[in-house]
């Protein structure tokens, strides 16, 4: 009986088969949202902006465009002439096209704030790392019996629950690594470099933020307080 118990125990936590359930907290303009008690007082959003639940992948969005597109490149990047060193807005370094010293997303350049309203936006890094920090992530390759993979946060503070699906990422008309890992962006740029942007990644051996490429789609987690 003690073996079968610890098979059981393995099982579930190695696929994390129906064993937890993200928390739903409230509901801001038809949108619903967690409470993580994390220390800024921020909510995250349940699921992915354009999604209808937590499991979907949603919208795939080039960073500091609102709109979903059918091929993702440096050609079609909205804020740029064509190519990795012609940027047009967000630019602090001379090389990558005309400065401005913008490095955080204006509401009108927000997937969130754009397609949810105004008490909605895209996360920034302090945001995500605040995220990351207090909660506890365990990786599922079967998010409540959906065959969906991701990573479910548990806070340390309430013990609420969010989940970040592995939505992969697309670039030209692909969609790469879904189900494996998962690209999510926020609203702030890489200080150093003007074509990236910091993403949250999230694999089955970790979940971290990272930089990708500005013109990448990669999914949007809104958040709001």
């Amino acid at each position: 009986m003690k073996k079968t118990f610890a098979v059981l125990t393995l099982l579930m936590t190695v696929c994390h088969i129906n064993a937890f359930s993200q928390t739903v907290s409230g509901n801001y303009g038809g949108h619903n949202f967690v409470d993580l008690g994390l220390p800024s007082g921020i909510k995250w959003a349940t699921c992915n902006v354009g999604a209808n639940i937590p499991t979907e992948c949603g919208n795939y969005y080039a960073w500091g465009e609102t709109k979903q597109k059918d091929f993702y490149s440096w050609a079609t990047y909205k804020w740029c002439n064509g190519s990795r060193r012609t940027l047009t807005k967000y630019c602090t370094d001379k090389k990558h096209g005309t400065v401005d010293n913008k490095t955080q997303l204006e509401p009108e350049d927000d997937a969130a704030t754009v397609n949810w309203g105004n008490k909605w936006r895209m996360p920034s890094k302090e945001n995500v790392e605040e995220l990351l920090k207090n909660c506890r992530w365990v990786w599922t390759n079967n998010y409540n019996g959906t065959g969906v993979a991701g990573r479910i946060g548990t806070s340390k503070k309430n013990g609420n629950t969010i989940f970040l699906p592995a939505t992969g990422y697309r670039r030209n008309t692909g969609v790469y690594y879904t189900g494996e890992c998962g690209y999510y962006c926020s609203s702030t740029a890489y200080e150093n470099t003007s074509n990236i942007a910091y993403n949250i990644l999230l694999g089955n051996e970790s979940i971290d933020w990272n930089v990708n490429n500005r013109f990448f789609g990669q999914s949007v987690r809104a958040v709001a307080k």
